[in-house]
């Protein structure tokens, strides 16, 4: 798609999560895709006019890609329902991308030029250069919340979600009730590396399955065979045999363990 143009776009509904720009298709149709990117879990489209197209696959969305450019690795085992086919992406180059997502959670907003944007003051990538120990010791610096909600805010670290949060604090051995900003520059050292260590140890799993996630040639992820809190209450902590424990934090779900986290 980069540097191609957007040749013909169809909605085949009015909105996803959220309804659709206004006048979406002529400010989409005849721009040029100048670059592609991803922060955190958005994927950005710099496009010709100056505007730009952020899209969020939500739960279970995915692309679709045909045509003469259609990539192998996009290949997807399992077929797609064409009734959830709610956009499509005719490129001048032939590629056909369609945007498939059956539980709609996914959305797509088109931003103006100069407009503000969600994304805008979000913290840094964790897997970045720019994320570490410091900079997450600056970040918490005077929060009363829990590190659990405080690692959940993406003005803190872009993208972490519940799973790996969960799981980078059982291996720091900081329980998600502390208070961010009370936590040792050792403790935080520790945790910005095992953040990174969990993500790149979950993106070689292919990711966490544990309802519609699935990677680009329909394969699951297996990360989830090697949680070691999450989703496992009651179960044995593998450290010290001690129950993994759950509470709701900010209306998600903490797990831990009682005796190795503090």
């Amino acid at each position: 798609m980069e540097g191609v143009r957007f040749a013909k776009v169809t909605l085949n509904r009015p909105d996803l999560r959220f309804p659709f720009a206004p006048n979406f298709i002529e400010r989409m149709e005849g721009q040029r895709l100048e670059r592609l990117t991803r922060r955190a879990k958005f994927l950005q489209a710099e496009l010709s006019s100056g505007e730009r197209l952020f899209m969020h696959l939500g739960m279970s969305g995915r692309f679709i890609i045909e045509g003469d450019t259609a990539l192998a690795d996009f290949a997807h085992e399992h077929a797609a329902n064409p009734k959830h086919h709610h956009v499509v992406f005719e490129m001048e180059n032939g590629a056909v991308i369609t945007y498939n997502d059956p539980r709609r959670f996914g959305f797509m907003e088109l931003i103006g030029v100069g407009a503000p944007y969600r994304l805008d003051n979000i913290g840094p990538e964790p897997l970045g250069n720019e994320f570490n120990g410091p900079t997450l010791r600056a970040a918490l610096k005077g929060k009363k919340s829990k590190i659990k909600a405080a690692l959940l805010d993406q003005r803190v670290v872009a993208g972490l979600g519940n799973i790996y949060v969960c799981e980078a604090l059982y291996r720091t051995g900081i329980s998600p009730r502390r208070a961010a900003g009370r936590l040792k520059v050792a403790e935080t050292d520790a945790l910005a590396g095992h953040i990174k260590d969990v993500l790149r140890a979950a993106i070689e799993a292919g990711g966490s399955s544990l309802k519609d996630f699935s990677n680009t040639d329909g394969k699951l992820g297996y990360f989830q065979h090697s949680f070691d809190v999450y989703g496992r209450e009651g179960e044995s902590c593998k450290n010290c045999n001690g129950p993994i424990k759950r509470i709701v934090q900010s209306g998600r779900s903490s797990f831990f363990c009682g005796v190795c986290q503090r």
